[in-house]
């Protein structure tokens, strides 16, 4: 399995890229691959400042289409990836669960997708896509439709349930992602730089 990690975005609300902020004095985005690397063994970043990344063992791609999105960035990744599945998250979760992962990726044989379903909402960015899955993103995308989860009514979606999560993750860390300064100070703060 490929690990893709979408570090694309505009950070807008964080204000500076926010792959690079430190937690426990490591950017985000190494708590990330650290994380992947215990699932997958091959990690493709995608990204519109490949340079960033020329220090991690990654392999780094840019967008696919002249089109900004978290579904461009997974098509993207998908059409890099030589593995028929791929982990999907991205680059602002540096909560992730290897054990979490590790039982979504064992859910995956026979799907398009694996993701989780939290009080009736999904984490499409942390889930698991097949490859076979770039022609209708790319059919979906020439239609400028960028809604993740227009796949899935279409798929064969596996959705991991809250209790499958809570065997894993109760806290559901896993799917925090970290967008703004605040939600940033909280997090360095429950987890390592405010502890007493």
């Amino acid at each position: 399995m490929t690990g893709i990690v979408l570090a694309g975005g505009e950070n807008r609300r964080m204000g500076m890229d926010k792959a690079f902020l430190k937690l426990d004095g490591i950017p985000m985005i190494e708590h990330v691959l650290r994380s992947l690397k215990a699932v997958c063994r091959d990690i493709i970043i995608v990204t519109n400042s490949p340079q960033s990344y020329e220090a991690y063992e990654a392999t780094v791609v840019t967008d696919a289409f002249d089109m900004r999105g978290p579904l461009t960035g997974i098509y993207s990744g998908l059409l890099k990836s030589t593995d028929e599945y791929n982990f999907v998250v991205a680059c602002d979760m540096p909560f992730l669960n290897a054990g979490l992962m590790a039982y979504m990726a064992g859910l995956a044989e026979g799907y398009d997708i694996v993701v989780p379903a939290v009080g009736g909402m999904f984490e499409p960015l942390h889930a698991v896509y097949r490859k076979g899955l770039v022609p209708v993103i790319e059919a979906q995308l020439m239609r400028n439709r960028q809604r993740i989860q227009e796949l899935y009514g279409k798929q064969r979606v596996r959705y991991v349930a809250e209790e499958e999560i809570d065997r894993f993750d109760p806290a559901r860390k896993s799917f925090k992602n970290l967008n703004t300064p605040q939600e940033y100070e909280e997090a360095a703060c429950a987890d390592w730089e405010c502890r007493s």
